[in-house]
């Protein structure tokens, strides 16, 4: 009613703010189940054994890291670098070598002497070192929250027992 209004006194509406729609953030499900989709991807031969081996060494890192995305901080770049690895690199780098004909991209230069499968392998060792670096950060939280109440319960009940088999309480 107010635009017919508007149009009949010859005032233009003003334009609605266009509406933003953001991507939704991925799931730890999805990237479940994208990582199972890029293990499915390098089974049964589908890639050379190198390349398979490596990529399931960097989905296996990423499934640990996984619950433990919280102690980077969710809006970390390490957070994001284990989303994206799962959804995007990973998977992507896997798409460009498998396009190419297997002959082709195992044996024909294409970089600096390197053919498309060693391009391919330095990628995947760059992920993995990569996707490993996290994991151990986000594992030290962890231990360093360990370490912290170590320290707390020895200063508040005395020293530790250096016998191994003893459950170190000291005296009471």
């Amino acid at each position: 009613m107010r635009d017919w209004w508007d149009r009949v006194n010859g005032r233009t509406p003003e334009p609605a703010a266009p509406e933003v729609v953001l991507d939704r953030v991925p799931t730890e499900e999805d990237l479940l189940a994208s990582l199972d989709a890029t293990d499915a991807a390098v089974a049964g031969g589908a890639v050379p054994a190198p390349v398979a081996s490596r990529v399931r060494r960097i989905t296996r890192t990423v499934r640990e890291t996984l619950p433990r995305v919280r102690n980077l901080g969710l809006g970390s770049a390490e957070a994001y670098a284990v989303t994206a690895t799962a959804t995007d690199y990973l998977p992507e780098a896997l798409a460009a070598y498998t396009r190419l004909p297997r002959q082709w991209a195992d044996s024909r230069p294409v970089e600096d002497g390197r053919t498309s499968l060693m391009l391919l392998i330095d990628t995947l060792d760059l992920l993995a070192s990569s996707m490993d670096a996290i994991f151990d950060a986000a594992v030290r939280v962890d231990a360093n929250a360990l370490v912290v109440q170590g320290r707390f319960l020895q200063e508040k009940f005395g020293h530790a027992s250096s016998d191994p088999t003893s459950p170190g309480l000291g005296p009471l």
